[in-house]
């Protein structure tokens, strides 16, 4: 997966990306020697290790033994009991369930303890904080109910010493309106959101960061043009934003239209980020006017894997540059999920030195199923 990139790579770059595959494989046993112990090991692990035709426990060695694995399949996060995911040596602290997805049918549901706190944090770090200030009060412009999103933001927030102030936003009412094609509706639920949102911004609070969906930070941009000011003259400095609308033609237009120019130049910092309930969060390498925009988001090592496979096989990566389907894999000892195919595709990127490792660019709806992928308020 860390294969040597070039001829040309440099010796401390490389040095960097081995030791990263050596981190990898090593904590890749330590979590399935977790997962398949009989001692801490959840109930669905436990269960599913009967019908096998390996032994975890002596056969993965490496990241890479992960293929022994068959598929990881969605539907086994449907439905309940909900605890079986809950490994045995965790069992009896608070624990929360987030929810993925579940417009129609039963929702895909996950076990969280500690995890969302760890990966917010992580990404504190790559957090600058002259845009970002510690002790500074936030904003949570997204979905809120039964998502990981909502809190995570808010322990980010909390984390970073300030105070998390959050609207009310079903996204599954946003998506059965568009499937309805009601837009008149959508528009007036939009318009609920926002109006929210401003109340909170010129209440006082001293807001200077948000978390908001490219769809949200639009049109919250827009609505606040209508009463005469702007993201940066409401005190805005800092925006952490995610979601398949992310793209380098939206970025170019939110930094020239909406937020004021580029950092160095006075405006407000925006960073991307793709993530889910089901893998954590992915930073993106620095944007840049100079690079076109262009987006390349990096998983968080070793606690989560994405690589990029060929379509027809997905046991192949693609080579770099090339297009493919984004396939995930979770290790913490919260969850384990081999080899998941997110319903994502993008271009395989290489390692640089921040992150070390294979990331993925272009990020959008995987080809097969974009068109019966609504995507709502992202």
């Amino acid at each position: 997966m860390t294969d040597n990139i070039s001829h040309g790579t440099p010796a401390s770059l490389q040095e960097k990306i081995d030791a990263a595959k050596r981190r990898l494989d090593e904590h890749t046993q330590e979590i399935v020697q977790w997962h398949f112990h009989e001692s801490t090991g959840c109930p669905f692990w436990l269960e599913q290790k009967k019908s096998l035709s390996f032994d975890p426990l002596k056969e993965i060695h490496s990241f890479d033994d992960l293929q022994k694995f068959p598929p990881f399949e969605d539907e086994w996060l449907r439905g309940g009991p909900v605890r079986r995911w809950v490994p045995k040596a965790l069992d009896g602290k608070p624990t929360y369930v987030f929810e993925t997805g579940g417009t129609t049918g039963i929702p895909k549901s996950r076990v969280v303890i500690d995890d969302f706190r760890i990966d917010y944090e992580l990404f504190s770090e790559t957090l600058p904080d002259k845009y970002f200030p510690p002790g500074a009060n936030w904003l949570m412009l997204g979905p809120s109910g039964p998502r990981r999103l909502r809190l995570a933001v808010e322990h980010l927030c909390q984390f970073r010493g300030g105070i998390c102030f959050c609207i009310d936003l079903d996204p599954r009412w946003v998506v059965k309106l568009i499937k309805k094609k009601w837009m008149e509706h959508l528009e007036a639920y939009k318009q609920h959101c926002i109006e929210q949102a401003i109340t909170i911004l010129t209440a006082g609070h001293d807001i200077r960061c948000m978390f908001a969906t490219p769809k949200l930070l639009d049109s919250l941009a827009l609505a606040l043009e209508e009463r005469g000011t702007s993201i940066p003259e409401v005190g805005i400095t800092g925006i952490f934003s995610g979601g398949t609308e992310f793209t380098p033609q939206w970025t170019r237009y939110a930094v020239e239209e909406l937020l004021g120019g580029p950092p160095e130049e006075g405006g407000v910092y925006m960073t991307p980020t793709y993530g889910n309930t089901l893998m954590g969060l992915a930073c993106s390498k620095p944007v840049t006017a100079a690079d076109g925009y262009k987006i390349s988001y990096y998983a968080p090592q070793p606690r989560a894997v994405t690589q990029v496979v060929a379509f027809d096989d997905y046991s192949q990566a693609v080579g770099y540059g090339e297009t493919g389907r984004v396939k995930l894999t979770t290790l913490t000892r919260e969850f384990f999920m081999p080899g998941f195919m997110e319903r994502d595709e993008g271009e395989r990127e290489a390692p640089f030195e921040t992150y070390p490792w294979d990331g993925v660019s272009g990020v959008r709806p995987f080809h097969e199923l974009a068109s019966a992928t609504t995507v709502g308020v992202y």
